[in-house]
């Protein structure tokens, strides 16, 4: 069953503003595979308009094949073999009345055979008598980088508009799956924001059977998703599948990672850029410090998904390709609560800038961890600065069965008075938790996964 078309509306707004413009747009549209890329065109493209979906196939073939697509707005365009793009490109710009789009998905795949396309694409656009738009899609987000933001590339500065399509924001898996608090968390803490695996998740009964079938089976359509998504990306996978491997498994300090694959940590800092720039990690500061102004960093994979799929399928290839899926699906469930309080880490500081606590309005939230005044080492999990300036939101984050709240205050309160950044703010204390129990005071706040989740979109 097709997933109905969630969001996106700043993207479909941005997308009709450059189409309805007087003068012909150039807009160019990626990010990695299954997050609604071709979905969104194809919302966007309007009668008159012709999208084209890109395959592996030889230049000629798909030269014949644009042509075919393009005669059902312009008549007859196929009744002649263009021996170029070039040739093809001309003639429709002579041909195209009406306001015309032409699309071209997976583009990337076009440039592989044709490496002469984008600076044929570079001479057509910078002419003033083009009478089309063009819009270019890929998942491979380092080739369409390349193509438009790297300065040498023939396309650079050439589009009107550049968007980067990324994951659903959590909020929405209420919609896709129909579930709700707690259950929202799970959820998302297995499929992540990626609107095609919440499509195929939604053909079976239970998250359980959907895990089984989609990811732990060796014929399962998401066994081998980190393959596919670093092969769009990457020349050799190798490196990448380690890093995210130790990352996911416990190694987040890049000295940890450097001393696991016996290699200077120096060497490991373009790869580690990489994956960050592609949406796979993510690198935490401490709060309240910068990337020039401290080392204290740790390495984090910023995908449910992969996250899960590193702990849980990596690690357990041998069992699974001898079909012991039910196996380590209770070896998985034997941790998966700790995998998920992970994600709900993330969902909390994600949520303390939409949230209005104690009164007041924040910026976005970090952890911290150091030295506290008594002399120890210490943590808080949620820090965030008010929009004013003048308080500071300390915050805990459980996902324990049952948590009393008044020793959480309470030992929040103890992280506060150690806390060595409070300068003179007002100290606002908040928890959030799996659910609610105990007692706390007046100006705490506790927030659960039914007031999380629908803030988040």
């Amino acid at each position: 069953m097709r997933l109905q078309f969630l969001d996106r509306d700043k993207e479909i707004g941005r997308l009709r503003r450059a189409l309805a413009a007087d003068e012909p747009a150039f807009v160019v549209l990626y990010g990695r595979r299954r997050c609604g890329k071709s979905t969104l065109l194809q919302q966007v493209a309007r009668s008159q308009d012709v999208y084209f979906l890109a395959d592996r196939r030889e230049a000629p073939l798909q030269i014949r094949a644009l042509a075919r697509e393009i005669a059902r707005q312009v008549a007859d365009f196929n009744a002649v073999e263009y021996p170029s793009w070039e040739a093809l490109l001309q003639t429709l710009n002579v041909r195209a009345e009406g306001d015309l789009c032409l699309i071209l998905d997976e583009f990337p795949y076009l440039v592989q055979m044709a490496p002469e396309l984008p600076s044929l694409l570079q001479n057509f656009i910078d002419r003033r008598e083009r009478k089309f738009s063009l819009i270019i899609c890929g998942s491979s987000q380092r080739m369409m980088q390349g193509l438009v933001l790297d300065a040498s590339a023939p396309l650079y500065g050439r589009a009107t508009e550049v968007l980067k399509i990324r994951p659903l924001e959590p909020g929405w898996i209420q919609d896709a799956l129909q579930v709700e608090g707690v259950q929202a968390v799970e959820a998302y803490g297995v499929w992540g924001g990626v609107p095609r695996y919440w499509e195929l998740a939604r053909e079976f009964g239970s998250q359980e059977e959907g895990v089984k079938e989609l990811v732990l089976d060796r014929d399962g359509l998401l066994n081998s998703e980190p393959e596919r998504l670093l092969i769009d990306d990457l020349r050799s996978t190798t490196q990448a599948h380690s890093l995210l491997s130790l990352v996911a498994n416990g190694c987040h300090r890049l000295s940890e990672v450097a001393s696991r694959l016996g290699k200077p940590a120096g060497s490991l800092s373009r790869p580690l850029a990489h994956l960050i720039d592609m949406g796979y990690l993510r690198r935490e500061l401490p709060w309240g410090e910068s990337e020039k102004s401290t080392k204290r960093s740790l390495y984090k994979l910023d995908d449910p998904f992969l996250r899960l799929w590193y702990r849980y399928v990596q690690t357990n290839r041998s069992l699974l390709e001898r079909d012991l899926v039910d196996a380590v699906y209770a070896d998985m469930q034997r941790s998966f609560s700790a995998h998920v309080a992970a994600v709900w880490e993330d969902l909390a500081r994600e949520s303390a800038v939409r949230l209005e606590i104690a009164g007041k309005r924040w910026r976005p939230a970090q952890r911290w961890w150091g030295r506290g005044l008594n002399g120890k080492n210490m943590e808080i999990g949620l820090v965030a600065l008010s929009l004013d300036g003048r308080s500071l939101l300390l915050g805990e984050v459980k996902w324990e069965q049952r948590t009393n709240v008044g020793e959480v205050i309470e030992k929040l309160k103890q992280g506060a008075d150690n806390f060595p950044h409070i300068d003179d703010r007002e100290v606002v204390l908040a928890c959030w938790l799996r659910q609610s129990g105990g007692n706390y005071g007046e100006g705490e706040s506790v927030f659960v996964p039914e007031d999380v989740i629908p803030v988040l979109r």
